[in-house]
């Protein structure tokens, strides 16, 4: 038998590997291991070190871990585009939104406008959606036109008719209005409900100094040489969005839509998936939901919804943006119902040109305005920072650099040769993917890809938002996945 000091000198030897293993004995979080000086401490200058142990998660997303994945096609090329080749490729940890934007949170979108702008009724106008997409010379689709958008028997159905341009200024609105939120959830603004004009919060004259709306308690003031004990939020303290909401970018979405997470043990895809759902038919194998649609689609011509008594997908049209089983992400909808606009520029052979490290083509590189001493431009009438053209470096190959602001078509065959003059596909042609309620099951394929001019609009497209992951990409715990800790 083994005896009690024995014991007790095995377990300190355990207790103390970690430690020893990681290093963690330099680390101190009230003292630099650099300098030596007092973080968050006045009397040592003030410098701030801000406790930060996970993302804030924007309102209506979803954490999507990143990995790898095969992107493109893998069903027939009925249309012999040739455009989705099959690649390996990456994508970082990100956040989507948990359903299709709805048609309450456009016209929530279109009260704040009208309301914030009363003065300038353009703006409003502008991200009106065009509600006459469902206008048929031979079809009787009239009280869609008139009721589709503002009728309460639709509120929770996606909002249609609206741009790829119409969406990515929502996406600007929706990151303003969320950190707004934050600031007056934390007591450091209170709510102001007066804003008009340029007077209102925009997170970027925020941060340049050029809105202060109704002041608060503030963050407490470490700098010793400050006149205030308070000052205005920094992004550096953490406390806002640490992204923008955007649209996802085309290998986002796909691999969001694809959920491999069900799939997956020990680093082992199990099952290869044509769907967003198991299987290999658009139907329910199980239990009382057997035989029920997995989604919003055409079932065949002239088969919309399916006969009387027992309608197939329970849909003519659209459907409410919780309808049919999420995926194994927790996301509703990423086959069928509408299609979804994606932040790619389209170009047939993008899988040949883009990078497998969060692979991406539509970059426009573009800085907030400053003037000559330093300081931002005024804001503009909408209450927003400028935005200017940055002409950057970009290493190709690790041999070229190519100093262009706008990259769009970078080593694309078309642009080089003058095509966008006379093609469809340009600069502003973007991709949606994912299928619609007037669709065949071939567009439910997340590899499925098609494009539209950024400023036109369809009663088949909608869209859904996300947003950049800061810090580790691994989210939440992996059962039996061995992980180093440091104390």
């Amino acid at each position: 038998m083994m005896k009690k000091s024995t014991k007790l000198l095995i377990l300190a030897s355990v207790l103390t590997l970690p430690i020893a293993f990681t290093g963690c004995s330099k680390l101190n979080k009230s003292k630099s291991s650099t300098t030596g000086w007092n973080y968050n401490d006045s009397k040592n200058g003030g410098f701030q070190k801000v406790p930060y142990k996970n993302d804030k998660i924007g309102p209506g997303l979803v954490p999507i871990e990143g990995g790898t994945f095969v992107m493109g096609s893998i069903e027939q090329d009925l249309a012999y585009e040739n455009n989705n080749s099959e690649r390996r490729v990456t994508v970082t940890s990100f956040y989507m939104d948990e359903t299709e934007v709805a048609n309450i949170d456009w016209l929530e979108y279109l009260y704040w406008l009208g309301r914030v702008y009363k003065n300038n009724p353009q703006v409003y106008q502008q991200a009106l959606p065009d509600t006459l997409v469902w206008r048929n010379p031979l079809a009787y689709n009239e009280p869609y036109v008139d009721n589709y958008l503002r009728h309460p028997a639709f509120q929770d159905y996606p909002v249609v008719g609206v741009s790829w341009d119409q969406a990515q200024a929502y996406c600007i609105w929706r990151t303003d209005r969320a950190n707004e939120q934050i600031l007056i959830s934390k007591g450091i603004m209170k709510p102001n409900t007066n804003q008009a004009g340029a007077d209102n919060f925009t997170t970027d004259s925020y941060y340049a100094g050029q809105y202060e709306g109704l002041v608060g308690k503030g963050v407490k003031n470490l700098d010793p040489g400050a006149a205030n004990k308070t000052r205005p939020v920094r992004m550096s303290d953490g406390i806002m969005l640490p992204g923008e909401y955007r649209l996802p970018t085309e290998a986002e979405w796909e691999y969001a839509a694809l959920s491999l997470k069900g799939n997956v043990k020990y680093e082992n895809i199990q099952e290869r998936k044509i769907y967003p759902w198991n299987g290999l038919t658009q139907r329910s194998a199980h239990g009382k939901t057997q035989g029920l649609f997995l989604a919003n689609f055409k079932r065949g011509k002239g088969d919309n919804s399916g006969v009387a008594g027992y309608l197939n997908d329970d849909a003519d049209i659209t459907a409410p943006v919780k309808s049919y089983l999420p995926n194994d992400f927790g996301l509703y909808n990423m086959a069928g119902n509408v299609n979804e606009w994606v932040q790619d520029v389209y170009r047939p052979l993008s899988f040949e040109d883009v990078s497998d490290l969060n692979p991406f083509r539509g970059n426009e590189f573009k800085i907030k305005a400053k003037e000559k001493n330093g300081n931002y431009v005024k804001k503009d009438s909408l209450g927003r920072i400028p935005r200017i053209p940055d002409t950057v470096k970009i290493t190709v190959d690790g041999k070229h650099i190519v100093k262009k602001d706008d990259v769009r078509g970078q080593d694309d065959p078309m642009e080089m040769y003058g095509y966008p003059a006379t093609s469809l596909i340009t600069n502003k042609s973007r991709v949606y993917k994912g299928g619609s309620w007037n669709d065949r099951a071939y567009w439910l394929t997340p590899g499925s890809r098609r494009f539209l001019a950024q400023d036109s609009a369809s009663a088949e497209i909608g869209f859904r938002c996300a947003m950049g992951r800061v810090g580790p990409p691994s989210i939440g715990k992996t059962k039996n996945k061995p992980s180093f800790k440091s104390k």
